[in-house]
């Protein structure tokens, strides 16, 4: 059985990148005062904002990428581990070993490192010029069960909720960078991703006057536990049980739909022509088992 997981959403403005001090005592203050939260999560590009304040402007992401391994990847590592939290800080922009910037979600651990990181799959082309990652990726967090990660416009492509899924994440944590007008759709597309999925779903997006706000955690049946109102800076908590997506999973949503079980051994395979591939009833299923291919974990 998961225990039970306290989890932060930090609903703030972009934070300039070369401020990481700041962005420490501004953790800090928010670990001193809620020091049962296990799980901090920030927004899309959170430490990727060349200059503070409205009126900035664009963010050259040439400019601000680093290899993932740098000197900012190491304090945050030591941030985590000296607040013994496990840290989402939003995006950062990561220089590749390809020489490539990639939009990038790095996690770490109360021990003090960083477990894996994710780049972004979907870049909201034409806007967005970093190059699209390849994996999948979800990772176990202690005994309180498995995340799976995405970035703002993936949540748009139903095909990475569905992969999140299959590879046994119980939560799929978003940051979400959005200052327009769809945000609209965006919480709809949360609470279809939990339902479709079965899982939990943060979607973290950025306060005003970077974002718009209205970040959100949405359970496995698609119901709203929290929402931010706007794009007022705020900080969202929760304590959920990531036992929760398998207990919807066996007995149904609502008590009702099962979609993990739709397909049985012995059914015909579904050949998907789009993808070039097949829905197989063999491997139709969920589970909190080691990892498939093509994830990272702690």
């Amino acid at each position: 059985m998961a225990s039970p997981l306290p989890l932060a959403l930090v609903q703030a403005p972009a934070h300039p990148s070369a401020d990481l001090d700041s962005f420490a005592a501004s953790l800090e203050q928010l670990a001193r005062r809620r020091p049962a939260v296990r799980l901090y999560v920030y927004p899309e590009l959170h430490l990727a904002e060349p200059h503070p304040g409205p009126g900035a402007p664009g963010t050259p992401c040439e400019e601000l990428a680093e290899p993932l391994d740098g000197a900012r990847d190491r304090r945050l590592a030591a941030l985590a581990g000296d607040l013994g939290i496990w840290l989402v800080p939003g995006t950062v922009y990561e220089r590749g070993a390809d020489g490539r910037v990639y939009n990038t979600a790095p996690v770490y651990s109360p021990a003090g490192r960083r477990v894996t990181s994710y780049r972004k799959i979907c870049p909201w082309r034409p806007y967005e010029t970093t190059a699209p990652g390849t994996e999948f990726v979800v990772f176990d967090m202690d005994d309180h069960g498995r995340i799976g990660l995405s970035i703002c416009y993936d949540a748009w492509f139903p095909e990475i909720a569905r992969n999140l899924a299959w590879l046994g994440a119980d939560l799929i944590v978003n940051p979400v960078q959005t200052p327009t007008s769809d945000r609209e759709q965006e919480v709809v597309l949360a609470r279809a991703n939990a339902i479709a999925n079965q899982v939990f779903v943060a979607s973290v997006n950025a306060a005003g006057p970077t974002g718009v706000g209205r970040s959100l955690l949405v359970d496995p049946e698609g119901r709203i536990r929290t929402q931010a109102p706007g794009a007022e800076d705020c900080v969202l908590t929760d304590v959920i049980d990531l036992g929760d997506s398998a207990r919807v999973r066996r007995y149904g949503t609502a008590g009702l739909s099962r979609p993990w079980e739709q397909f049985r051994p012995g059914d015909a395979p579904l050949e998907l022509p789009l993808y070039s591939g097949r829905i197989d009833p063999r491997t139709w299923s969920t589970g909190p088992g080691p990892a498939r291919s093509g994830t990272e974990e702690d």
